[in-house]
């Protein structure tokens, strides 16, 4: 695996993109107490290159002739100021080095750098989320070289690249390189602690004593003093890490950090994992999962698409087939980090097989559930990580009430909201709590969606629910209008929106009803004069069983749907039903008995009990002047 080449061309000076370059400096200043993190990320890289030419030469033995033994190799020149990292995996060709050095530079920069605050620390997190990857290697070096061959490509067609990482770079190709990757670090002058040899292994044994591949340097010389070891450099390697799959090893061998180190090496995370499940199955057919959940979501969770997931890698007897996250895991559940490692499948098998194949399903099935077992555990065990885990993961879990019909129960009890009866906007509120604390008589789980927080909290179409002591789900997320169309009821308790339909907060007796059918009978004529006024602006004007403070509010049927989610759809420019809303009413109220009468302010006074209801729903007024207007008549009256 030497790294000798000759340059066969005049280099080529080029620049970073103005993106790249600002997330270089961010990274190179902003990493100082954690730069150890650049061999993580190195021999992750270097590993990730030994997996795919293993899986290629499958079926091209050709391109690991000669050479089967895959490695990685740590070699240090104290002399030169050096640390090089070797592989002989698969390579780059000069396309792919300019294309794919490094993450940051392919995913989604922009929006890394929208994110940025400006905080030092919270942005130290934030580039940990978003994953560092080959420039971390400018965090210690002041300047990097990379020198590669793709295993299919010749001799003279290898590539070198450097910089200094201020802006430009250089490209060349060089030719007699070794197949694979070697990048070379020049230190800086204050990282001398990378050139010894033992700290070099302390941190591959803190951190990548789990990759698969054996990671080499080459073996002290015993009993010598240092002039002497300088002078008979050993030539013989020995390697420094298990190099073995850890997920096929005993779980009664394996403690805490273990996990967690190899978590960090296939999540490329900065942060720890939250929880994880550890299991063989045996049978029918055998397969190892190892799966975790993340602290923190991953920094393209809302920007990639969900059928551009990666993340849970497939191994085929311990060889590295693909990221199969599409196949193995609903998208519901995309942020699942982890490995599968099957005894079963075929080697060649393909994503179309995959999407078919019997098996796969299987073990898809298997997967879920244990994802939705180490969910279970965590609310059980330790609320506060659950909290955690909400607070990042919870959207995209409640896509599952939807995509999932076989496990809908399962998921809605793990779904989290706030309340009228919790502190603030925290979501903490499951629904086996709020059955447990229903008030005698209650038969219905209630809940309200908004466009906020404090549009639901404030909305008076809760104000009758509050004054029987009845506790409402407060919904505020984007999703969640659209999840509740598909959960009609938990343990047997209907759930219903306390803005549509009509609002039965169970049984009456016969004097409330009574009592009901008088006010209804009395409040007709006012009815039919606000109705009259307001034309096709609404559908109806009912009076309400929702209301005891407020003047009026706005409902619609129990299946039409919500107009903040319509308001949604619209600004998106989506194709939305059309339909007026039903007005309701509060008969006691001083505003809507004034617009029952014949003056001249009867009409104004209809409309502003429209546009009042409006406004209170977050909706945009068609007329903001005329309604301005109009309250101004009204209060010079």
């Amino acid at each position: 695996m030497s790294t000798e080449a000759q340059t066969t061309a005049e280099p080529q000076t080029r620049r970073f993109e103005a993106e790249v370059e600002q997330v270089l400096k961010l990274v190179t200043h902003s990493l100082y107490s954690h730069k150890e993190i650049f061999l993580r990320e190195l021999i992750s890289n270097a590993s990730d290159a030994c997996d795919k030419l293993r899986f290629e030469a499958l079926a091209k033995p050709d391109l690991a002739a000669g050479d089967a033994d895959f490695r990685v190799e740590i070699s240090l020149d104290e002399a030169a100021r050096t640390i090089t990292i070797r592989d002989n995996g698969i390579g780059m060709s000069q396309d792919e080095v300019i294309a794919n050095i490094g993450t940051i530079a392919s995913s989604g920069t922009r929006k890394f750098l929208e994110s940025l605050s400006g905080d030092a620390r919270k942005d130290t997190q934030l580039i940990g989320q978003f994953g560092v990857g080959f420039y971390s290697a400018f965090v210690v070096a002041d300047k990097v070289t990379l020198i590669s061959r793709r295993a299919d490509l010749p001799h003279d067609q290898a590539v070198r690249w450097e910089s200094t990482g201020t802006g430009e770079y250089q490209l060349s190709t060089v030719t007699d390189a070794a197949r694979g990757t070697a990048v070379i670090l020049h230190l800086k002058p204050e990282e001398d602690e990378f050139l010894k040899p033992w700290r070099v292994r302390s941190l591959v044994s803190k951190y990548s004593d789990h990759v698969a591949f054996p990671i080499r340097m080459l073996k002290e010389k015993q009993g010598e003093d240092e002039a002497e070891a300088e002078a008979s450099q050993s030539t013989e390697w020995e390697t420094v890490n298990h190099a073995s799959a850890l997920w096929m090893r005993p779980k009664s061998e394996l403690k805490d950090e273990d996990y967690q180190g190899f978590y960090k090496h296939i999540a490329h995370a900065y942060d720890e994992a939250l929880a994880w499940t550890h299991n063989r199955v045996e049978g029918n057919q055998s397969y190892t999962s190892l799966i975790y959940l993340p602290t923190q979501a991953p920094f393209d969770l809302a920007y990639s698409g969900r059928d551009e997931r990666k993340g849970l890698k497939l191994y085929i007897r311990r060889v590295f087939i693909m990221d199969a996250s599409e196949q193995l895991l609903p998208a519901y559940l995309r942020f699942v980090r982890g490995v599968v490692d099957s005894d079963d499948l075929p080697l060649n098998v393909s994503r179309e097989i995959l999407q078919e194949n019997r098996m796969v399903q299987q073990i898809r099935s298997g997967l879920v559930k244990r994802a939705l077992d180490l969910l279970d555990k965590l609310v059980s065990d330790d609320a506060d990580k659950y909290k955690t885990f909400w607070g990042n993961f919870g959207a995209v879990l409640k896509e599952g009430v939807a995509e999932d019909h076989g496990n809908r129960e399962r998921i809605a009890k793990l779904l989290r909201f706030a309340s009228t009866k919790s502190e603030g906007d925290a979501p903490t509120v499951g629904f086996d709590q709020y059955i447990e604390r229903m008030v005698e008589g209650q038969e219905a789980i209630y809940f309200i969606t908004a466009d906020s927080y404090k549009a639901a909290a404030n909305s008076p179409q809760l104000e009758q629910l509050k004054a029987k002591g009845f506790e409402v789900l407060l919904m505020s997320e984007r999703i969640d209008e659209w999840m509740m169309g598909y959960l009609s009821e938990y343990a047997g308790k209907k759930l219903r929106n306390v803005a549509k339909g009509d609002l039965d907060l169970g049984k009456k007796d016969e004097a409330e009803e009574a009592a009901q059918k008088q006010a209804e009978q009395d409040a007709e004529p006012v009815l039919k004069q606000i109705k009259a006024h307001l034309g096709e602006r609404v559908r109806e004007v009912k009076l309400s069983r929702r209301l005891t403070d407020s003047a009026s509010c706005l409902v619609v049927d129990e299946y039409d749907m919500a107009m903040h989610l319509k308001r949604m759809l619209k600004a998106a420019g989506q194709a939305v039903p059309d339909g007026a809303p039903i007005l309701e009413v509060n008969a006691k109220h001083p505003l809507v008995q004034r617009a029952g009468t014949e003056g001249e302010h009867a009409a104004d006074v209809a409309f502003l009990l429209l546009e009042q209801a409006q406004i209170l729903e977050g909706a945009q007024l068609d007329d903001p002047a005329e309604y301005v207007r109009r309250v101004n008549r009204l209060l010079g009256a």
